[in-house]
Parts: C-alpha cells; sequence; structure tokens
C-alpha cells in the first residue's frame, strides 16, 4: 500500500543534532515541510556521500522552510561518533534521528527485516503531516540532493497553486501545465 497521501504515523526517537542529543517526534514536523531521508547504517559507503551532499545543500532547504531528519537504525550515540570521526559527517548539521528497533522504518515500509536495515528510503511530508512524495532506491545506489531539492520546490509550488501541476523535469519559474479537458492528447 502507498504511502502517498497519508499521515505520519506517531513516534518518538532520540537524535542527535549540532553536538547536542534531542528527542524528536512525528508533531515536530507538523507545520513546516520535513523530508525523512532513511538509509541503510552509519560507518559505511555510499552513505556519507548522501548525507554530505544532503549537507551542502542544507541552507537551500532551510531557505524553503524544510527541515530534514536522516534515520538510521544506528543509536544516536553512533551518529555522534560518526560526526566526530568522518570528514564528511561533520558537515551535517541537520537532524540525525536514532531508530535502533526499527520502529520509524517500519512505519514508513522501509525496514529490511533480515538485516535490521533501513532501505534508502526518501519521504518528503507536508506541513499538515501528510506524506507527498515516497522514493527508496536500492542500497547501492546513492541519491541526489539536488534532485530531491527540485521535487520539494514542485511539491511547495503544487500545494500554492491546487490548479496548477508541474511537468516532468519542472525548475522553479518554468511554466506549469493547468489540467483541463484542452489539455488531453495535446502534450
Amino acid at each position: 500500500m502507498s504511502l502517498i497521501n497519508t499521515h505520519v504515523k506517531p513516534f518518538k526517537a532520540q537524535a542527535f543534532k549540532q553536538g547536542q542529543f534531542t528527542e524528536v517526534s512525528n508533531e515536530q514536523m507538523k507545520g513546516q515541510w520535513s523530508v525523512v531521508f532513511f538509509y541503510p547504517a552509519d560507518f559505511t559507503f555510499v552513505c556519507p556521500t548522501e548525507l554530505e551532499d544532503l549537507a551542502e545543500h542544507y541552507a537551500e532547504f532551510q531557505k524553503l522552510g524544510v527541515e530534514i531528519y536522516s534515520v538510521s537504525t544506528d543509536t544516536h550515540f553512533a551518529h555522534k561518533a560518526w560526526h566526530d570521526t568522518s570528514e564528511a559527517i561533520k558537515k551535517v548539521n541537520y537532524t540525525m534521528v536514532g531508530d535502533p528497533t526499527g520502529v520509524i522504518a517500519r512505519h514508513f515500509g522501509v525496514m529490511i527485516e533480515e538485516a535490521g536495515l533501513a532501505d534508502r528510503g526518501t519521504f518528503v511530508i507536508d506541513p499538515e503531516g501528510i506524506i507527498q512524495i515516497v522514493e527508496i532506491n536500492a542500497g547501492g545506489v546513492g541519491r541526489d540532493a539536488s534532485e530531491l531539492l527540485r521535487k520539494v520546490k514542485a511539491a511547495q509550488y503544487v500545494a500554492t497553486h491546487p490548479n496548477e501541476v508541474c511537468p516532468a523535469r519542472w525548475n522553479e519559474g518554468q511554466k506549469t501545465l493547468a489540467p483541463s479537458l484542452d489539455l488531453v492528447g495535446k502534450i
């Protein structure tokens, strides 16, 4: 079953952010756009490249009012240790959520039960706590933060312009479409 247009299920978890341990919950996501970015594990190979890429784009997400939550089945203690030892992860200023029981990963449908790890799942959540974008990649396929940023902008645009849609490769400032009978068969 697709999670598109469903509410984020309730959760509470420990996290690491900017040198501090903190508690996060689904309630904190309400009132703002959020990206929940699952990855398999700390101290691995593709994961730090993805988190570093997100870190390098974090200011752009913040300008759009978007908070980033990276999540793995590691603990918040492991996130701190990784942050303290990896040059790539030292760049991370967004929230790194620990999900050692896999509850959050299961809520989002990305738990790999036999491995105790999360798939590479990306979820864009609107200010009402409703999931608008779902993307799940195979373990060996890293994600691109600039493409995620483009998708967030499109989701925000559609949310504020309910009679318009964004075509493929749409970028901010480009022409959108207004669905109507007149467009059927003419694109």
